[in-house]
C-alpha cells in the first residue's frame, strides 16, 4: 500500500500525539480540546494514510429519525434493530465490505479510537446494551465504503443525553456524515450545533443530508429545509460542503419493516445516492480532509504548546516565590543561634595546632608585641553592652532558638499550604526584577486562567508585592501537607532543635580546614608573631562576631564589614565584625583579623543555613519543591520536542 503522505510527516504527527498529552499531564494543563485533538489524530488522521482504507460514513440523527432503517436499507439487510422507541440502540455498529475484513490493520484501525478489539455482532439484541462497538460484513456495500450506525444523540432530558458521548466518538472518526432528519427536528439548533462542532472543530468534513419528509412536500420545500440545516452546521459557506440532498418519504410499510426506504435526489444536479457514493474518490476526499485536519491539528497543538509554556513559566515563578519565602524563613530562624560555640571550637582547634613554643608562651602568659590591652578594653566594652539574651544559660538559649525556629517554620508552612504566596519585591534586585518580568509576560499572554493569574501591586512608596497562586502541579503535595497538619509538622521540627545547637562533625571538619588554610597563608613574620593565636585566647567568643550577629550593632559603624554575597540566596546580608578601627589595632592586624573572621563567619552561616533549610525541606516544602522541579525539568524536554515537531510539519 502506498502512503498518502510521506513517512516523515507521519512520524512527526506520532511524535506530537505522544508529546503534547504528556506535556499537559506533567504541567497539569487542563483544556477540554485536548481530548478532541487526541481523538482526531487517533481516529481521523494517523490510521488512515493508505488509499485502500475505506471511506467511513457515519449515519447520525435524532431519536426516531430513521438511522437504523437507513443503515439496513443501504446494506439491503435487516441487521440493526429498527422502529420502536427512541434511544433503543446503545452501541456503535460498523458495516465493512468483506474485502476489507481480510486486509490487515483496517479493522483494528477502525476500533482503535474506542480502545476496543474488533468484535463481530452475533445477536442484534446485544445493541440494546451499552458497550464497545460491533461490526458486521456488508455484502452489498460499495467496496470503498465502511458504514457506521450510531446511537441517537438527543435522547434524554435537560441536557443529559444518554448516548451523546458514544455518538460523538463515532462521528469524530467519520470521513463523511449522513445526517437524517425530519420535519419536527430539522431546525433543532441543539442537534445541528452538536454536529457542527464535530464536523468543523478539527478539519471540515462533508455531509449528505437526508430529509424524511411528508410525501406532500415539494422538492423545493425539502431543499429549503435542508439549506437551513446546512447553514446551521457549516455557516455561510455551507453549499461547498454538501455532497447531496436526498429525500425519503414517510411510508407505513417502511415503518413496519415490510420494505426498505428509498432515497431520491431533491436537487436536479444530484445523482442517485449509490451513484454519488460510488463516484467518491476516497483518496482525493481524504487528502482534502487530512489537509484541513492537519492545519487544525497543528494550530491546536501550537495553542497547547503556548499554554504549556505559560504553565511551565508559572510553575517556575511559583518555585521562585516559595524559595524566596523559605530563604527569608531560614534567615529569621537564625536570629539567635549560638555562634559563640563555633568561635569557641575554632579557638580550641587553633590552639591545638599551635607550634610547641607558642603553647609554652600561652602557658606562661608571655606574649609580646601585640596590643592585647587594647583588645581587652574592646572586649570589656562589648561585654558591658551585651543584652540579657546573650547571657542566658544553655536552656534559655535553647528556648530562644525554639521560638525563632517555630516562628520561621510557621511562615514557610503557611506559604506551602496556602493557595497564594505573597512576596515583597525589590525592582532594583536582579533576581526579583526577573520575577516581575515573568509575571508581566504571563499576564501579557492572557492564556492562564484567572485563578492562576499572578499579580504585582505597588504601594505609595513604590514598594512592589507579588501575589503568586499555587500551581496545580503542587496541589497534591499541598493536600498531603494539610492532612499531616501543623501540629505534627511542629513536633517533627522541634525534635531536631538540639542538632542546631551542637557543633556537628561536618562543621568541625570545616573549622579544621579553615585553620589549616589560614595557617598556610601566613607569612614567616606572621608565624613568628602568631598574632591570631594570641588574639583568640583574649577575645571571648561572645564578643566580636557573635555580638554583632546577635545585635546588629556595628559599634558606631566603625567596624569591619564582611559581605557575604550569594549565601544560599541571602541577599544584602552583612556580618559586621565588631573590632573598631579606632581601637588602635595596627593596619596589618586589622587585615589579618578580617581575613580570618570572614571565612569563619561565612562558614558558620553556610552551615546553619543549610541545616535549617534541610529541616524545612524534610518536613514542609521538600515534596512540593521536588515535584515542581521535576515537572519544570521534564516539561522542558517535551516543550523542545513538540516545538521541533511543529516546525517540521509547518
Amino acid at each position: 500500500m502506498t502512503p498518502m503522505i510521506n513517512e516523515a510527516v507521519f512520524d512527526t504527527l506520532q511524535g506530537l500525539r505522544r508529546d503534547i498529552p504528556k506535556l499537559c499531564e506533567i504541567l497539569a494543563v487542563e483544556d477540554d480540546l485536548i481530548g478532541e485533538w487526541i481523538r482526531a489524530l487517533d481516529g481521523k488522521l494517523l490510521p488512515r494514510f493508505h488509499p485502500d482504507f475505506p471511506l467511513t460514513a457515519a449515519i447520525c440523527g435524532g431519536g426516531s429519525s430513521g438511522k437504523s432503517t437507513l443503515f439496513n436499507s443501504l446494506l439491503n439487510s435487516r441487521i440493526s434493530p429498527a422502529g420502536g422507541r427512541a434511544g433503543m440502540n446503545r452501541r456503535i455498529l460498523f458495516a465493512i465490505q468483506e474485502e476489507h475484513l481480510s486486509k490487515e490493520g483496517i479493522l483494528e484501525a477502525l476500533f482503535k479510537p474506542f480502545n476496543a478489539q474488533p468484535q463481530m455482532l452475533k445477536e442484534p439484541e446485544a445493541l440494546y446494551y451499552p458497550g464497545t462497538p460491533f461490526y458486521v460484513a456488508g455484502r452489498h456495500l460499495p467496496k470503498n465504503l465502511a458504514l457506521i450506525d450510531t446511537p441517537d444523540f438527543d435522547t434524554g432530558a435537560k441536557g443529559a443525553y444518554v448516548n451523546r458521548d458514544l455518538a460523538k466518538g463515532a462521528l469524530e472518526i467519520a470521513d463523511i456524515l449522513i445526517y437524517i432528519f425530519t420535519n419536527s427536528n430539522y431546525n433543532n439548533r441543539d442537534n445541528t450545533e452538536f454536529i457542527s462542532r464535530l464536523l468543523t472543530g478539527i478539519g471540515v468534513r462533508q455531509s449528505f443530508l437526508i430529509y424524511r419528509a411528508y410525501p406532500s412536500f415539494t422538492d423545493e420545500e425539502v431543499c429549503d429545509h435542508a439549506a437551513t440545516v446546512a447553514r446551521n452546521i457549516y455557516g455561510d459557506h455551507a453549499e461547498k460542503h454538501i455532497l447531496g440532498i436526498y429525500r425519503t418519504d414517510e411510508d407505513n410499510t417502511v415503518a413496519s419493516g415490510e420494505r426498505f426506504l428509498t432515497l431520491r435526489p431533491a436537487r436536479p444536479q444530484d445523482r442517485s445516492f449509490m451513484e454519488t457514493i460510488l463516484s467518491l474518490n476516497p483518496m482525493k476526499l481524504r487528502t482534502e480532509l487530512h489537509r484541513s485536519i492537519l492545519v487544525d491539528v497543528t494550530a491546536k497543538a501550537s495553542r497547547f504548546l503556548i499554554k504549556a509554556k505559560a504553565s511551565q513559566e508559572m510553575l517556575g515563578l511559583y518555585l521562585k516565590a516559595l524559595n524566596a519565602i523559605q530563604t527569608l524563613s531560614v534567615q529569621h530562624a537564625l536570629n539567635r543561634f549560638p555562634s559563640d560555640r563555633i568561635l569557641n571550637r575554632f579557638n580550641e582547634i587553633w590552639q591545638s595546632t599551635d607550634p610547641p613554643f607558642i603553647k609554652s608562651m600561652r602557658q606562661t602568659g608571655r606574649v609580646v608585641e601585640f596590643p592585647f590591652r587594647i583588645l581587652l578594653k574592646t572586649v570589656r566594652r562589648f561585654k558591658s553592652g551585651e543584652t540579657a539574651n546573650e547571657r542566658k544559660s544553655y536552656d534559655d538559649v535553647a528556648s530562644a532558638i525554639e521560638a525563632d525556629l517555630l516562628g520561621a517554620s510557621n511562615e514557610i508552612y503557611a506559604a506551602a499550604v496556602n493557595s497564594e504566596i505573597t512576596v515583597a519585591l525589590n525592582p532594583a534586585d536582579p533576581n526579583e526584577r526577573e520575577m516581575i518580568r515573568m509575571i508581566e509576560n504571563i499576564r501579557h499572554e492572557k492564556i492562564i486562567t484567572d485563578e492562576m493569574m499572578p499579580a504585582v501591586t505597588t504601594d505609595s512608596k513604590g514598594a512592589a508585592t507579588s501575589h503568586i497562586p499555587a500551581h496545580p502541579v503542587a496541589f497534591r503535595e499541598q493536600s498531603g501537607l494539610r492532612e499531616q497538619g501543623w501540629n505534627v509538622t511542629r513536633e517533627r521540627i522541634l525534635s531536631q532543635k538540639d542538632e542546631l545547637i551542637s557543633v556537628s562533625t561536618g562543621m568541625d571538619e570545616e573549622l579544621r580546614r579553615l585553620v589549616i588554610q589560614f595557617r598556610s597563608t601566613m607569612s614567616v613574620f606572621e608565624r613568628l608573631r602568631q598574632t591570631f593565636s594570641a588574639a583568640l585566647t583574649i577575645i571571648p567568643a561572645t564578643a566580636a562576631v557573635t555580638y554583632v550577629l546577635h545585635t546588629g550593632d556595628p559599634i558606631g559603624a566603625a567596624g569591619i564589614k564582611v559581605k557575604l554575597a550569594g549565601l544560599f540566596g541571602l541577599k544584602d546580608l552583612y556580618a559586621l565584625v565588631a573590632i573598631p578601627a579606632t581601637a588602635g589595632l595596627k593596619k596589618a592586624d586589622m587585615k589579618q583579623l578580617h581575613q580570618l573572621l570572614e571565612p569563619l563567619v561565612k562558614t558558620w552561616l553556610d552551615h546553619q543555613f543549610a541545616t535549617v533549610n534541610a529541616i524545612f525541606e524534610d518536613h514542609i516544602t521538600g515534596k512540593i519543591l521536588k515535584t515542581a522541579r521535576t515537572a519544570v525539568s521534564e516539561a522542558e524536554k517535551y516543550i523542545q520536542r513538540a516545538g521541533d515537531h511543529l516546525k517540521a510539519i509547518q
